[in-house]
This record gives C-alpha cells, structure tokens and sequence, in this order.
C-alpha cells in the first residue's frame, strides 16, 4: 500500500481505457464503467467485452465504442492497441477469475497499466508469475479491493496508524451475504455458474468471491499481516463444489488474534461487510451496510459517532470524500476512489513522480496474498481445520 497525500491536483487528460469482459447483462462491468467516471478521469474506447464474438460487438456497440476497436479476443486487443500512437494507456479486466492470469499478462508486457478485479488469479502459482510479470513491465498494476475506498475505512486507517487504539488485540471481520441459500447456479444464472465452478473461481467459493475482501479489509485498516491461520470450510448447498461459508481464525505478527467469516448462505443479509478491531487502549466498528459511520470507543468512555466529512474525521477521510457531509456515499463512489487513486498513479508515472508518495491502493502483492489466504483456508479446511502458516 502507498502513503496517501493531498487531495490538491491539476486537471490532467482523461486517462485512454480498455475492457476486458463486461458486456451487456456483465453487473460488475457495468459498475467498473461507472466508477471510471465518477470522477472523470477516464475515457473507455476500446474493448474485449465477451469470449462470443457476436455478443462483443453488439455490447461495444451499445457502450458507443467505435467498431474498429471491439476486440473478439483480449490478445487482439492487446496487441493492436499498443501500435496505436492513441492506443489505451489502462485497461480493466472484469472476467472470471481463471482470465485474471492471461489477460493481464498480455497488457502488461506491452506496458498497458492494469486495473484488475478481485482475486488476483484462481491460483497462488499463477498469482506469483503476474506478480513477477508485473514487475518486469514498468505498468501498475491496481486490484479493485474497492472497500479500501470507502472515506470511513480510511478514518479507520488512519486513527489505527496514530495509535488512537493503542496496540491492537483483536480483529473481527465478516462478509456475509444469503443469495447462494439455494443452488442458484443450477438455473443457469451467469454469476453463480462461474463462481461455484472450480475451473473458472479456483479453489475457493465463498472464500474466493467475498472472503478474500474481508481479510484484505482486516489487513488495510490494522496494518497488520496474517501469520498463520486455522479455517472451516463447508459446502451447506448439496452438490455445490465449492465453499458457501467458512469460519477462519487468524494468528496476526506482533501477537494479534482475529476471527473471519463469510458465508453466501446466510439469509437476511444482503451484503454484509463488517469490521471491529480492539486495541489496548480502545475500539473501532463499521459497517458497509451503514459507511458513512465509524464507531469509535476509547477505554472508560462513551462510544463516540465519527461522520464522513464531520465531526472527528480527518484527513485521510476528507481527500476521498466528494459531497458534504449528511449526504451519504457509498458503494459506487468507494469503486471509484480506487479508480481515481489508479488514475492519479498512472498520472504521477508520466511524469516520473514515484506514485508510492502520490497515492494509496491496493496492488499486485494484495493480490498475491488475498490467492495465498484463499489456498490456505483450502488446505487447513482439508486437515480438519489444523494451523497453516501463511
């Protein structure tokens, strides 16, 4: 992660964007565009939108993509933007997982910055070659862990780092959502079908899609690495082959103990994102369901309400706030936080200012380790739920 700075920049050109993935009926697609613009920093001219040839075009076609620039495969894609002198300077890459790999990678040797949707790959070993890849590149390499961009994760953060919570004790951590209760993905439904089959999501099911956010979250506010961990894996769903819902206990360096839970099985919750840490001197709790409130209780004393942009929020909160305080934000200007944070990245980059004094988000190494808690979730769950070391 990168150290953050003022809010205070230039208008520069809109950032020249491809897409991999996302065509027509696509939701994180469409999310992935929307977030792009928010801030505008971005303009989507080309795209590799579907493996269906026919499906590609008739989606660039309604996103007002020039023909000549639907792409039927992302390969093409690649390589005929970078010998354009207007070719796209970043692409997003919103397939399943199992494309994560191939895709990057052939943007990346062309020096195209990536911006990549979560988990990085749908194995460690391929996570460690696009890690490498992306090393040898010179592009940047973003990973759209979009709840980092939420303006109260980032007060969290930030009090955390001050030591307002004292030496930190424990950490709790849960996304919970219930829409896999029953075994969607036999309808036929594009989004199940891919994320409970192996082949496509990896090794991980629940872990994979939503648990990797969590863990990710836990480390993005404490700061804190994961040393080793202890998980129980279930498939409730019967003929499902892949995780609906895991209980992980989490050994953290310097002596930190946490709990982690994600389940798709959980009726009632839709979207159930939620963190507390503990530390020796007090405790912090919010939720994605409510973002814009931090809890914050200081050992003895009342629990106290921090607001986005109000009273008792700072400066890591207010540089990525964008509407006054009372008006809430939320899910889709968080995804743009990242989007922002990537186009001021790739801004610094021409200019040959280092980005890690420019910005702050998730990258290539979270990727890597959100792949290797994924894996060893799978192999402690296997060895009935014995220690593994990270």
């Amino acid at each position: 992660m990168a150290i953050e700075t003022s809010n205070k920049q230039t208008r520069e050109p809109r950032i020249r964007l491809g897409m991999v993935g996302g065509g027509a009926g696509a939701f994180i697609g469409a999310v992935h565009r929307i977030a792009a613009r928010i801030d505008d920093h971005y303009d989507l001219i080309a795209g590799a939108l579907s493996a269906s040839p026919e499906k590609a075009i008739a989606s660039g076609r309604d996103l007002g993509l020039d023909p000549s620039r639907t792409y039927s495969s992302y390969r093409e894609m690649a390589i005929r933007e970078a010998r354009r002198r207007d070719g796209i300077e970043a692409v997003s890459i919103v397939t399943p997982n199992h494309l994560h790999f191939d895709a990057a990678r052939e943007f990346l040797k062309r020096g195209i910055h990536v911006i990549c949707d979560k988990p990085l790959t749908s194995n460690l070993a391929d996570a460690k070659r696009l890690k490498k890849a992306a090393g040898q590149s010179g592009a940047l390499f973003i990973l759209t862990h979009n709840y980092t961009g939420y303006p109260m994760v980032r007060q969290a953060r930030e009090m955390v780092a001050n030591g307002d919570l004292g030496k930190v004790r424990v950490v709790q951590v849960e996304y919970a959502q219930d829409w896999l209760t029953e075994a969607v993905e036999q309808t036929g439904a594009k989004g199940a079908v891919w994320r409970t089959d192996p082949i496509q999501s990896g090794a991980g099911g629940s872990t994979g899609d939503i648990g990797t956010h969590a863990y990710n979250l836990a480390e993005f506010v404490t700061g804190l690495n994961v040393r080793s961990l202890a998980a129980d894996l279930d498939c409730f769903v019967e003929g499902r082959k892949l995780d609906d819902n895991a209980h992980v206990m989490l050994r953290y360096d310097g002596g930190a103990k946490g709990m982690l839970w994600c389940s798709q099985v959980a009726p009632g919750h839709e979207n159930g994102l939620s963190i507390r840490v503990y530390g020796s001197k007090g405790g912090l709790e919010w939720s994605q369901t409510d973002p814009n409130y931090l809890w914050f209780t200081p050992f003895g004393e009342p629990k106290r309400l921090i607001t986005r942009s109000g009273a008792g929020s700072g400066p890591a909160s207010a540089r990525v706030s964008r509407v006054p305080s009372g008006h809430p934000e939320g899910y889709l200007e968080a995804f743009a936080t990242i989007y922002t944070e990537a186009a001021r990245a790739i801004n610094a980059a021409k200019q040959g200012v280092s980005v890690e004094k420019a910005v702050i988000y998730p990258t290539v190494d979270d990727g890597v380790k959100g792949v290797a808690f994924v894996q060893a979730c799978v192999t402690s769950s296997k060895k009935n739920g014995a220690w593994v070391s990270m």
